[in-house]
């Protein structure tokens, strides 16, 4: 067994065309160091709905050279059964480590299988890719990208035609295609060959990002801005000034690209400690309202003054100001989320008489909602112009929101007394999660199997009128690990993470609000609820 481990790294190591990775797999040989190889060799980084994610390193079971290299081979293979050859890939990236490498290695693939291939001019945001696919009439788009995870990652992300990331059966047919990949040495590699795009592309899309904003509409309120160590800065900098706000104040520690995230333990601005310099920053600027970007810049984070103090508001709270904001403004079309998100954007929709629709987690599923005009996520994901970004935008919601700001600060109002009118309105919808992360997968797998084989009955003294295994679907979503309680005023989603090693659980509390006097009763009531949920479904999962 050892011999074959070993066997199998030397002949990883003798095709590996990453000098760095060939040096660190070269020494774990050398040391013997069977435990570690193991990790690395115990199978292959799988290929899903996420694309790839993982973290860096030598072996298939790591992100690195060899392993994009077969992942863009298999995309390639993918696009020329179904009639793509000639057609057109374009690639982004972001400033993690490895990330242009990978980029360039896609590039040189794709022109090996007689396909044509640009790449964005330098590490910009994973929306502008999603935007240049379809300004380009791509065929397909990469983005390498590993979001908001750990500096030790990195991913890969595969959008087809349309401009949406990819979905089953597709996945499943890429997946095969990269099995089939033998030696690396069979995958064609021309050192040149591809376009590098220049300033147009991304002129384009900050035309667009024009369009999000209702023409004459006050642009007063006033920003401070974390890109969180990643690549929005630039392009955010550049859309606010297009659109006539006022500069925001910039977390100079977080504000220029840095693959290493030295100020924070995970560049997740939903991560405890990650938005502390933004709140240092705010209660020296005093802005009407923080917003954050993640590394990419396809999420988008608000934080605003409450009380004495700064608060993060959940990406629920910003989904519904957001779904106010548009319907004040007369938008019509499709109002969409994913099943985890509040249930809030179906009365909002209802009361405004326009379609609502939900979705399995993940934008790939929001984007393809027929006649989508808003999409959100509560993971702080918002699509605010699906006709130019059919995926979440963390740039164009910055600016969305911060118009919302400036025409309540007209008022002499703010986001959280709009909060307020739509709790008194369509009653108070309360969200939070109850979330582990793991060493160990098994954690999560033996969680979810005791609550099948042992469902509660009830949760914080509410009973659970509904319970639905979402393995077996149901008349509107298809098929996914999860479960769905309905409880009297409240609702509970359990389900492992799609891109972390988390089991996440979503919980939802409605309490009805006769009015404005009501709301301090409300809002404890709520807490009262989702801290006793939290506790009894820790003891139902044994987590």
């Amino acid at each position: 067994m050892q011999d074959e481990l070993i066997a199998r790294a030397k002949a990883w190591l003798a095709e590996d065309p990453d000098a760095e990775t060939r040096d660190e797999l070269a020494k774990l040989i050398e040391a013997g160091d069977v435990t570690e190889l193991a990790a690395r060799f115990s199978g292959t980084l799988q290929f899903g709905t996420a694309g790839l994610r993982g973290e860096l390193g030598a072996g298939p079971m790591r992100m690195n050279r060899s392993v994009v290299i077969r992942a863009a081979a298999g995309l390639a293979a993918y696009l020329s059964a179904k009639g793509q050859t000639g057609g057109l890939v374009v690639i982004g990236y972001d400033a993690r480590h490895k990330s242009a490498d990978f980029a360039r290695d896609t590039a040189a693939v794709m022109i090996g299988a007689g396909l044509r291939a640009a790449v964005l001019p330098r590490p910009l945001p994973t929306p502008v890719l999603a935007y240049a696919i379809r300004h380009l009439g791509a065929v397909a788009g990469v983005e390498v990208t590993a979001s908001h995870n750990p500096p030790r990652d990195n991913g890969y992300k595969v959008y087809l035609g349309d401009g949406s990331q990819i979905v089953p059966p597709a996945d499943a047919e890429i997946a095969a295609e990269i099995d089939a990949v033998r030696a690396l040495a069979d995958v064609p590699r021309p050192d040149s060959g591809w376009e590098t795009l220049g300033e147009e592309v991304l002129d384009a899309y900050l035309a667009r990002t024009d369009a999000v904003l209702a023409e004459g509409s006050p642009r007063t309120a006033r920003t401070v801005y974390t890109a969180m160590h990643g690549v929005g800065k630039d392009v955010l900098l550049a859309a606010f000034a297009r659109a006539g706000f006022p500069e925001p104040v910039l977390v100079a520690e977080q504000a220029e690209p840095d693959p290493d995230f030295p100020t924070v333990a995970f560049p997740n601005p939903e991560e405890p400690g990650a938005m502390d310099l933004a709140f240092a920053a705010a209660r020296a600027a005093e802005p009407d309202l923080i917003v954050a970007n993640d590394p990419d810049a396809d999420r988008c984070a608000v934080a605003v003054k409450d009380g004495a103090d700064w608060r993060m508001l959940r990406g629920d709270e910003v989904g519904a100001l957001l779904a106010e904001h548009l319907v004040r403004r007369g938008a019509r079309g499709v109002f969409a989320e994913s099943i985890v998100s509040s249930s809030l954007l179906g009365r909002i929709a209802e009361g405004a008489g326009l379609p609502y629709e939900e979705t399995l987690t993940g934008f790939k599923w929001i984007a393809r909602v027929e006649g989508l005009r808003y999409g959100y996520e509560e993971a702080l994901g918002y699509c605010v112009d699906p006709d130019g970004v059919r995926d979440k935008d963390g740039i164009t919601a910055a600016l969305l929101i911060t118009e919302l700001a400036s025409e309540l600060k007209e008022r002499g109002r703010t986001l959280l007394d709009l909060l307020d009118d739509i709790a008194v309105a369509y009653g108070l919808h309360a969200t939070d999660q109850l979330s582990v992360r793991v060493e160990d997968l098994s954690v999560i797998a033996n969680a979810m199997r005791r609550l099948r084989e042992q469902p509660p009955t009830e949760l914080a003294g509410l009973a659970i009128t509904k319970a639905e295994d979402l393995t077996k679907g149901t008349d509107t979503l298809p098929p996914t690990d999860g479960l769905r309680y309905t409880l009297d005023g409240a609702r509970v989603i359990v389900r492992p993470s799609g891109t972390e090693p988390k089991l996440k659980c979503y919980l939802e509390v409605v309490v009805p609000v006769g009015d404005h006097a009501g709301l301090p009763a409300a809002h404890a009531k709520a807490a009262e609820l989702l801290t006793a949920i939290k506790r009894d479904l820790s003891a139902a999962a044994g987590i």
